[in-house]
């Protein structure tokens, strides 16, 4: 859309079962709040919403663990969340909360007027049960092997290993994630979305109609799906927190949290609306508005195929003009785990780091994984704001700032005759709102911010090759000349670095003495001053302060800590298991056997083919250890085989048996291996 009237920017709403870690801010609100205070700069019509996801499986699971209720739960981490984005200057028009009232009453509405409608297929179906602690198990209460990877810890709706989306009962071996059991299937009624009759309208909107303009990881996410062909997928849910089914028929079931949850971006706008005496409609109706969702990786299925698909059986909702995911951002080098406790919490920064929101949000865009997974290190960034913040856009402020004062009483001076180098730079500098804004519409944040710098390089370096402070002693009209073309530029930086250094632009701002200029976007390209002969600066001041080696140290040392403690936890061996009899146990056959071939599986991270001699035969036993071990490091080696596992097909290949594994105390996949030296194949293990 070329130009809209208004635009309603939404952020994945997060989960209140914990904090926010710098994964959250890199995938999802750093690169939202940077596109939300652009358009506003601009003058656009923006409504920029969010709010606390307080329903779903995860939280009953946190309060089961913590003893308290799910309410205590989501009552607790909303306020930390809440508290921690407002700290960190991620400007909402309004962060909301699914329990609220107003959120019940339109998700309960969106939910009817479907059913009214005729939308949705209801019908009786086998779902997870356990018979143990008397419930259904939907999504986060069973885990099992994800169906398309081979990841054994998949959750029943999606997997964290691959990102696929699925059903509990598509898991192998699945289990209850409350008391280990086996489920058993039991009969229940639940209404589901058809997808597969919105596929032929899917592929034209999402594989037609923007194959050119959304970001390829999530163009190719979706066509996955839609080439796979699309299943109807339950919206409701055998659960008791949550909001109630509102028809006949739906006692004891709640809306399914991926069905409630997008509603509350409109839920949002509503309350926004009532308090700014506006009309919300326009904002989810009018196809002159912009829609935006952003999100991580894991949330394309639902933002681009589910929602849409919801917004469009509904009939009279706009659909979203773009949807740009990130990739996940990594670690020191590991992957990000709240359970892990490997994470850099926001909370806990702001209060290691106070007055040093703006390095975060820096790094975090300079670093942000818009078409990879990338990586956030403790060196790179002490790097970042010590060579970039500190030495490039806070020693141009400075020196502009210390010498404008030091000569002219902090006052502008008059320019005198313009040399080609003064033109030249200042025409580069009117035209860095448009490099930069180019950039900010394709949602390349990290290239918008390094052009934003790019002009922070260009003040510094022309303050190098002018030298004011030597022609100050043989000519004074040549320096009032580059300082009054310096100030410009700094001027400038105020106001352009507003979106990616809000604090930072504040204080410049202030410095500047620009608080009630109110400069917007295009005022840098057509004002033939931004400071004009005679205004009165203020004292200057260190924009940003060096990291020490130290404050590293103790935030390496920190996650070294976590590092032990997950290893002594990894150490603790797990609770005895139910009580096997005898019998039981002479029904398992083990054997030594030796790994003839090995394989990689096609279009999968974790599975090995495997062709095993067991002294019976050889057979072929399919193992997720491609991620420890290459096809040439198994083929040779002696293993246990459990031989008379029954047969299962994954991924088209059948596996007659299993390879027995474990884990050493680091975490590593290592096999349990009989005597190499002494054990012929096909020797029994009693």
């Amino acid at each position: 859309m070329s130009s809209p009237k208004r635009y309603t920017i939404t952020a994945a709403l997060p989960y209140t079962n914990g904090p926010i870690h710098i994964g959250h801010l890199a995938g999802v609100y750093v690169p939202a709040d940077i596109y939300s205070r652009y358009l506003k700069m601009r003058g656009e019509d923006v409504v920029f919403v969010c709010g606390s996801d307080e329903h779903g499986v995860p939280i009953t699971i946190k309060a089961k663990k913590e003893g308290i209720s799910p309410q205590d739960v989501v009552d607790k981490y909303d306020a930390i969340i809440r508290k921690s984005f407002q700290d960190f200057g991620i400007e909402f028009d309004n962060y909301s909360r699914t329990s609220g009232k107003t959120h019940h009453e339109t998700a309960s509405a969106f939910f009817k007027k479907l059913y009214e409608d005729g939308k949705f297929i209801e019908e009786v179906t086998e779902q997870l049960y356990d018979e143990e602690a008397k419930q259904f198990l939907a999504d986060r209460f069973v885990v099992g092997t994800c169906p398309k990877c081979g990841y054994e810890e998949s959750y029943g709706d999606q997997c964290e290993k691959c990102g696929t989306s699925h059903n509990a009962t598509d898991l192998i071996n699945p289990k209850s994630a409350i008391t280990g059991n086996v489920p058993t299937l039991k009969e229940t009624r639940h209404w589901f979305l058809p997808l597969d009759q919105y596929e032929p309208w899917l592929k034209e909107w999402i594989l037609d109609s923007h194959k050119k303009d959304w970001r390829s990881n999530v163009y190719g996410q979706c066509k996955s799906w839609i080439d796979d062909g699309l299943r109807p997928r339950a919206v409701t849910r055998d659960l008791d927190w949550g909001i109630p089914v509102p028809v006949e028929g739906g006692e004891g079931k709640v809306l399914y949290v991926w069905f409630d949850a997008p509603i509350g971006y409109i839920s949002a706008t509503k309350e926004w609306a009532e308090q700014n005496n506006k009309d919300w409609e326009p904002y989810w109706k009018d196809e002159d508005t912009k829609l935006v969702h952003f999100i991580g990786k894991d949330n394309i299925v639902f933002h681009c195929i589910i929602f849409p698909t919801m917004l469009k059986a509904e009939g009279s909702y706009i659909l979203p003009d773009n949807v740009p995911a990130n990739e996940f951002l990594n670690l020191e080098g590991n992957k990000l785990s709240t359970s892990k406790n490997w994470a850099v919490w926001l909370h806990e920064y702001l209060e290691d780091f106070p007055g040093k929101e703006d390095v975060l949000r820096y790094v975090l865009t300079a670093n942000a994984p818009e078409t990879k997974d990338n990586d956030f290190t403790w060196k790179d960034y002490q790097q970042r704001n010590n060579s970039e913040l500190v030495a490039i856009f806070g020693n141009f402020i400075n020196r502009v700032a210390v010498l404008t004062h030091k000569y002219y009483e902090g006052k502008v001076p008059a320019a005198a005759e313009l040399k080609e180098i003064d033109e030249q730079t200042l025409a580069e500098l009117k035209a860095y709102p448009a490099v930069i804004a180019s950039s900010i519409e394709k949602y390349r944040f990290r290239e918008a911010q390094t052009e934003m710098m790019n002009l922070a390089r260009l003040g510094n370096k022309y303050l190098a090759d002018e030298e004011p402070w030597k022609t100050i002693k043989t000519d004074e009209e040549r320096t009032q000349t580059v300082m009054y073309v310096a100030l410009q530029i700094a001027a400038a930086l105020a106001t352009l670095c507003k979106p990616f250094l809000p604090f930072t632009s504040t204080k410049l701002n202030k410095m500047l003495a620009l608080e009630d200029a109110n400069f917007d976007w295009n005022a840098i390209s057509s004002a033939k001053a931004l400071l004009k002969e005679g205004h009165q600066i203020n004292e200057a001041e260190l924009l940003f302060s060096k990291v020490e080696d130290e404050e590293i140290q103790k935030q390496l040392d920190k996650l070294e800590a976590t590092k032990k403690a997950n290893i002594a936890e990894d150490k603790t061996a797990e609770p005895q298991k139910e009580t096997a009899t005898f019998e039981d146990f002479t029904k398992l056959d083990l054997r030594v056997g030796t790994i003839v071939e090995a394989e990689k599986m096609p279009k999968t991270k974790k599975l090995l083919i495997l062709k095993v001699d067991t002294g019976i035969d050889t057979r072929t036993i399919v193992s997720g250890i491609a991620e420890s071990f290459k096809p040439e490091d198994v083929v040779g080696k002696k293993v246990t085989v459990l031989v008379n596992l029954a047969p299962r097909k994954l991924r088209g290949t059948m596996s007659e048996g299993m390879i027995l594994m474990t884990e050493n105390a680091d975490g590593k996949l290592v096999f349990v291996n009989p005597d190499e030296e002494k054990m012929n194949n096909g020797t029994v293990i009693s």
